[in-house]
């Protein structure tokens, strides 16, 4: 049908308008042509606008992935440009970052996002984290020591960290530390674990209850007790 259109199309377009000497090819060539540019070298690209502020670990979160921005923005409101392969960071319509979308582990970092010194922020450290978990239990430091440590840089444990510390003025210190001790032991030791459990009241659980299950099952980082899955 298109190809019976088009042989026909010729002869439409220099039929002259009723009542005037001009024809459809006549305007096309007058006012059309004079105006038309290139198309596009590269085919149009969909894209998403967001907003982001980069935490502590000066990294910003899409779609549970977090992609490092330069250290001295953290705390900035950032224009993120998201497309099906690239996440875009901007500030004040300057791009300050550019990751692929898709990549393995969690973190996209680039290493001259961080800060000489390697810490994403001059009030946190490490050492500080180790030290206020400590001073709450030991259970606590251990969950806050495996944020820290198994990961190409430290910082990447900061937001799980900072976590903590907001259900330690959420919730009673005693009974993070319950939370953390529970965690540990159903091998779940992150944050999310610990919020649940605080949440759900597990802490104030006995811990017999779990303990019968545990013995018939060998120890194994797999398995986990059955408070793992409230």
């Amino acid at each position: 049908m298109n190809t019976a259109i088009a042989e026909l199309l010729p002869e439409l377009n220099q039929r002259p308008f009723q009542g005037r000497s001009e024809n459809r090819q006549d305007l096309y060539e007058a006012l059309d042509r004079p105006a038309l540019r290139p198309l596009p070298a590269d085919d149009y690209e969909y894209a998403e606008w967001r907003h982001a502020k980069p935490g502590i670990d000066y990294h910003v979160e899409v779609d549970k992935r977090l992609y490092s921005v330069p250290h001295a923005l953290v705390g900035q409101v950032l224009d993120l440009r998201i497309t099906a392969t690239t996440v875009e960071v901007m500030h004040k319509g300057k791009r300050v970052a550019s990751h692929a979308r898709h990549g393995e582990g969690r973190y996209s970092t680039e290493t001259a996002h961080m800060p000489k010194s390697h810490q994403a922020h001059r009030e946190w450290s490490p050492g500080r984290f180790m030290n206020w978990a400590a001073d709450i239990g030991p259970c606590t430091a251990q969950v806050v020591k495996q944020q820290l440590e198994g990961r190409p840089h430290p910082e990447h444990g900061y937001r799980a960290c900072l976590g903590l510390l907001n259900l330690a003025k959420r919730y009673d210190r005693p009974r993070l530390e319950k939370a953390c001790e529970r965690a540990l032991t159903i091998r779940s030791a992150n944050y999310h674990s610990v919020a649940s459990i605080l949440k759900q009241g597990l802490d104030r659980l006995p811990p017999e209850e779990e303990v019968s299950t545990q013995e018939e099952l060998p120890l194994h980082g797999n398995v986990r007790g059955a408070g793992y899955y409230h």
